[in-house]
């Protein structure tokens, strides 16, 4: 796996670790669930220093997982077949996007930035469905693939780490 390649889905990840953790989102599509959206006493700076620093640690655990993920599997960081790519989006990079989400959803959507919030979470969660269900998205994407969106989003609502 290229040291660009890990580098990408670290940012891919990174972005839609804060994305999806913004808050709850409110449940009237078909995952479940039924939480609405709450809104944390961060005010928007804080919510995105907070959001930034959470996706400066992601893109670090990111890189270590991957490479270790690789090294187990066998497979050469230098020259990964798209198979192998491919692999690591579905073995590590979603898992990933998960687990952070968990923690960064603690912090919940600034008051009066629950809309703007719920729009990004929405990008991430389908760029991760697209993703998990066609790793080649992610893998064969150049801007962001899947999460084009979501990174998108990210950037215009301030945060700076996140979504690059």
């Amino acid at each position: 796996m290229s040291k660009r390649l890990i580098a990408m889905l670290a940012g891919v990840v990174a972005i839609a670790v804060i994305a999806a953790g913004c808050g709850s989102s409110s449940s009237s599509d078909s995952t479940g669930g039924g939480e609405e959206s709450s809104s944390s006493s961060l005010t928007k700076a804080e919510f995105i220093k907070a959001g930034d620093a959470i996706c400066l640690e992601s893109n670090e655990a990111l890189e270590g997982e991957a490479n270790e993920f690789a090294e187990e599997n066998g497979i050469d960081i230098g020259k990964p077949t798209t198979e192998q790519q491919e692999e690591v989006v579905s073995e590590v990079v979603a898992p990933a996007i998960r687990e952070q989400a968990e923690g960064i959803s603690e912090l919940g959507a600034p008051s009066g930035e629950e809309e703007e919030v719920e729009a990004i979470v929405d990008a991430v969660e389908n760029g991760a469905e697209e993703a998990e269900e066609e790793p080649s998205s992610l893998v064969e994407a150049e801007g962001g693939g899947p999460f084009a969106e979501a990174n998108e989003l990210a950037n215009a609502y301030g945060f700076k780490v996140c979504g690059e």
